[in-house]
């Protein structure tokens, strides 16, 4: 696990510099997941910031010995902590992050420091949205729903993803295994 100490170092490194300048953040991704009872991460520390403050929060963690990347995709900015990649996320599934999304964050233990935490909730619904032709495995995400499930509101999952049938087809193999609670709207 000594990746994992690395990338909590870095989590501890970002929540200093972005409430250093007073951005609003929350931390999601597989650190967040891991945070909440799952399992470990070793990719990466993905961020939510707004995109109103994405170039200030870009420059904060230059200012602290970071490394700033520029990324092809248009809904995040990056930056390295050595090798450690960190992810700052202006719009989630496609969605803009906003004051009411970071207001949903709990305030969690990482590391040494408390950090604000997305909801199991969110970061499953996340998961499942990023599902499609391209990028499907399953076994990556069964055992994150698996370590969170009773911390997910299970109803607001299945409307939040009703247009994904990769989503879908994720969450009827979670109620077959028994994973999830069945789907109280399906008549019997």
């Amino acid at each position: 696990m000594p990746e994992m100490d690395a990338l909590l170092r870095t989590v501890t490194k970002v929540t200093a510099a972005l409430r250093g300048r007073g951005i609003p953040f929350a931390l999601t991704g597989g650190c967040a997941v891991f945070a909440r009872g799952g399992p470990t991460s070793e990719h990466d520390v993905d961020v939510l910031v707004r995109e109103q403050d994405v170039t200030h929060a870009l420059h904060a963690l230059v200012v602290v010995g970071m490394r700033a990347a520029k990324p092809p995709e248009d809904w995040l900015l990056k930056a390295y902590d050595g090798d450690r990649l960190v992810d700052l996320v202006f719009r989630s599934a496609g969605q803009p992050v906003t004051d009411e999304m970071l207001a949903g964050a709990e305030e969690l233990r990482v590391g040494s420091m408390m950090v604000p935490v997305m909801p199991a909730t969110f970061l499953v619904v996340d998961k499942l949205l990023v599902l499609d032709s391209h990028h499907c495995d399953f076994a990556e995400l069964l055992p994150v729903v698996r370590l969170l499930r009773e911390q997910v509101d299970w109803p607001r999952v299945r409307e939040r993803t009703a247009d994904s049938p990769y989503a879908q087809a994720f969450l009827f193999l979670a109620e077959r295994l028994g994973i999830m609670p069945p789907n109280q709207d399906v008549a019997a």
